[in-house]
């Protein structure tokens, strides 16, 4: 039997897909005072994500203005052009050269996350979306 791995949800999985964005050590941990230009979320912006069943949307340009352990994604059309947070830690892949961010939810587990709300308290909303999400991937096999 495997030892369990517990999901958490700020912390990327791999630092490595990130390498050709931020400009500090590979391991370095981005943190909310990093300068937009040397977060790696977003230098993601513009790349495709990707669920386990399908495309979702893509990082949104105003993704600087939500925490950098979290991609703002704007849905379009799917779910009526709403924007959603992921953390970082559903992060399975990044394909730079494909320009695709992939993440290890569903489509419909994407459509049910707590909805984006720029002007909610933000400590509130994190403990809510780390909430969903932690308890999503305990629930349901990733890919």
């Amino acid at each position: 039997m495997q030892p369990i791995i517990p999901f958490v949800p700020w912390d990327w999985r791999d630092n490595s897909w990130l390498s050709p964005y931020p400009t500090g050590p590979a391991d370095a941990t981005p943190t909310d005072a990093t300068p937009t230009d040397e977060r790696p979320d977003t230098g993601l912006t513009g790349y495709r994500v990707e669920a386990t069943d399908g495309s979702i949307g893509s990082i949104d340009q105003e993704n600087a203005k939500v925490p950098s352990d979290c991609p703002l994604v704007d849905t379009g059309p799917w779910i009526f052009g709403h924007k959603v947070v992921l953390p970082v830690g559903t992060v399975s892949h990044v394909d730079h050269e494909e320009r695709r961010v992939h993440v290890d939810r569903t489509k419909e587990q994407v459509k049910s996350a707590p909805e984006y709300d720029p002007d909610a308290d933000g400590d509130t909303y994190r403990q809510r979306l780390g909430d969903y999400y932690s308890e999503s991937y305990g629930t349901t096999p990733t890919g």
